[in-house]
């Protein structure tokens, strides 16, 4: 027998719909009257299937009809391509309406370690069929994945966007950065505790090509310093708090960050001229996913109750 190509237009979505509704019905009367349709136009549908098969899908009986083996076959194809349909029907409304999807997250040190848990969570409890996606990098690092589409947002603190074309951004609150060290560290114990005080010991610091390396190396210089010459460089928050906590160094950390974890503490040296605002930055000329909608919302409303704290 000749192949059948059944993707060359000739064959309907209403074939497939009337074939399945006769085969349940096992009438085509019956079907017509579930189709609402007249019972010759289903009859001359179900000629037009069996003429472009080239095979009989049912036998005529005066009780009804009955599928053929040819009919079993196409019936089963039939059902299973119907319900694909109506379930990329559901999963399209479901993207649309935000209950299924994907959010994808950049984050920077500040905001990573309690707001975006915090909006994390509300945003799950609310829709449970949404997978989260963190990915954590530089700034640099994140902006040309969030202008391709790779991630939807970066969150942390707000970098300058400068000459960064289609970017925009949106403040959360403000977090001041803090200078901090474990309990314990000998700076501690020095009265008149001053910055020149703490480069006998050694720092760990962003990445030197981040916003905020450049703000603090700013600030040495500003009080007449050299910026710190024995150092560690490093973006991952958990590993700056392990060193933080179990040796001499001294960081430059979110204020939230510093006060979630019970074996560091801030050292009473101001950082008054680094930037305090949190927020996220998105494409300025791609509306965000019904997702990453739905995560903006509830980073706005965690923001807010860190805010009031």
């Amino acid at each position: 027998m000749r192949a059948i190509d059944l993707l060359n237009g000739r064959l309907k979505l209403r074939h497939l719909v009337l074939v399945v509704a006769i085969a349940d019905q096992g009438s085509v009367l019956r079907a017509a009257e579930h189709l609402r349709l007249a019972q010759p136009a289903v009859t001359r549908s179900l000629r037009e299937v069996e003429h472009i098969l080239g095979v009989e899908l049912f036998t005529r009986g005066p009780r009804g009809v009955t599928p053929t083996m040819f009919g079993d076959a196409f019936v089963e194809h039939a059902r299973a391509v119907l319900a694909e349909l109506r379930r990329a029907g559901e999963r399209i409304s479901g993207l649309a309406d935000g209950e299924v999807g994907t959010v994808t997250i950049g984050t920077l040190l500040a905001g990573s370690n309690v707001l975006l848990p915090r909006a994390i969570a509300a945003l799950k409890k609310d829709r449970p069929g949404i997978t989260v996606i963190v990915q954590e990098a530089t700034f640099d690092a994140q902006v040309p994945r969030l202008l391709d589409g790779e991630i939807d947002l970066i969150l942390g603190r707000l970098n300058p966007i400068g000459d960064l074309r289609g970017l925009r951004q949106i403040t959360l609150y403000g977090e001041p950065i803090r200078l901090v060290a474990r309990h314990g560290h000998p700076a501690r114990s020095r009265a008149g505790l001053a910055l020149a005080d703490l480069l006998d010991y050694p720092w760990v610091l962003p990445l030197e090509q981040t916003a905020l390396r450049a703000e603090l190396e700013q600030v040495f210089r500003a009080a007449g310093l050299e910026p710190p010459g024995d150092l560690v460089e490093c973006t991952s928050v958990l590993t700056v708090r392990t060193l933080v906590r179990d040796t001499d160094m001294i960081a430059a950390l979110p204020q939230l960050v510093a006060r979630t974890d019970d074996d560091i503490a801030p050292l009473p040296v101001p950082l008054e001229t680094v930037r305090r605002q949190v927020g996220v930055t998105l494409p300025a000329h791609r509306a965000p996913t019904p997702s990453a909608r739905l995560m903006l919302d509830h980073l706005r409303r965690e923001a807010t109750k860190i805010a009031e704290d």
